[in-house]
């Protein structure tokens, strides 16, 4: 059991052998440059789970957020994001770079920016000297670098009609969308009929070593694989990445429903511990932050993987305790709520 990151964390050994029962059990049917064959029964299954017309397979997120990007700007070059959002961070420019498209960061520190925001943006892109139109607007949900929360729902449908309205182009970066259902309540098709596209990480939950998928509209998905040739994502097989996260899909959101139950009753009890107390806001989802107070605090990893559970070293550690952030996945389900309650109990008493 871990709560190292979103998904299983299979190792090489794990990874080949599930492929070889997959070929035994079902057989895989080999795609030819990321087209056909099992790639193409994944991505019908992701457009129907999202509820939308086709969907694409392409070898990152990075990628996926990109090429939406590009085919969505039809009314303007400037892209309006999160600043905490990865296509803002991790990106390395590559929309600047690549599409000649300007990424204008809203809501520092935060994960959800409102309607006013983007309504004032808007209108300074449109009104100054050199109108420079916003010709779309991306949001990201859950956003990991503000501990995973969501972005606020009413704003989200503020900010869709209004996108709709002047003809804005609306993208979802829900790379970690189907973490979000049990604790919000919403579907992931429910946000996803919001915006023109959507992506899903392959690999964060459904356990793929790789990719991910962007769903949307025929018109404007159905010749994107010639785009996808063009940047180098063509892979040549990518049966290897589709095959286990069509596996993992099957009956996803009832198990991480349980896991999350079952981390819900975790964190309670550990919340009563007179050491220890939970750090999680209103708009949380499967990350949670725990301080530990005492002189050994830092030292809970240690003695909790004496019990083959593993968490992250400390976020930080000072003389007074420390801060572990414990990432929510499908790796609770293998023991006993009782169990892993007992587990942490005993090693926060000894830290």
């Amino acid at each position: 059991m871990h709560f190292r990151s979103d998904g299983l964390a299979l190792s090489p050994a794990e990874y080949a052998n599930l492929l070889a029962r997959l070929a035994d059990i079902d057989g895989i049917a080999v795609d030819e440059f990321s087209r056909d064959g099992v790639v193409a029964r994944l991505e019908q299954r992701m457009a129907a789970l999202l509820g939308k017309e086709t969907a694409l397979f392409l070898p990152s997120g990075t990628l996926a957020n990109h090429l939406a990007f590009r085919v969505l700007a039809q009314r303007g070059r400037r892209v309006l994001v999160q600043r905490e959002s990865h296509i803002y961070n991790d990106s390395g420019d590559c929309t600047q770079e690549l599409s000649g498209l300007t990424l204008i960061p809203l809501a520092p520190g935060r994960a959800t920016f409102d309607f006013a925001e983007v309504a004032a943006e808007v209108e300074r892109a449109e009104e100054g000297r050199v109108s420079t139109p916003v010709g779309v607007i991306s949001i990201e949900s859950p956003v990991r670098r503000v501990v995973g929360e969501v972005f606020d729902f009413d704003e989200m449908q503020r900010i869709a009609a209004f996108a709709c309205e002047r003809r804005i182009g609306l993208h979802l970066d829900g790379a970690r969308l189907f973490l979000a259902a049990p604790y919000t309540g919403i579907a992931p098709q429910t946000y996803a009929a919001l915006f023109d596209t959507v992506y899903v990480s392959l690999y964060k939950y459904f356990n793929a070593a790789g990719g991910a998928v962007l769903a949307g509209p025929h018109d404007l998905l159905a010749e994107l694989y010639h785009q996808r040739r063009m940047f180098g994502g063509s892979l040549r097989q990518a049966w290897p990445y589709a095959a286990v996260a069509l596996h993992y899909l099957d009956g996803f959101g009832e198990r991480f429903e349980r896991a999350a139950r079952i981390a819900e009753t975790l964190f309670s009890a550990v919340g009563e511990h007179e050491r220890c107390v939970v750090l999680r806001s209103s708009a949380a989802t499967n990350v949670t932050r725990l301080r530990v107070y005492g002189g050994d605090a830092a030292r809970l990893p240690e003695r909790l993987l004496a019990s083959e559970v593993a968490i992250r070293p400390a976020l930080r550690s000072t003389a007074e305790g420390a801060e572990f952030e414990l990432i929510t996945n499908e790796t609770i389900l293998r023991r006993p709520a009782a169990e892993t309650i007992e587990i942490f109990l005993e090693a926060l008493a000894s830290t």
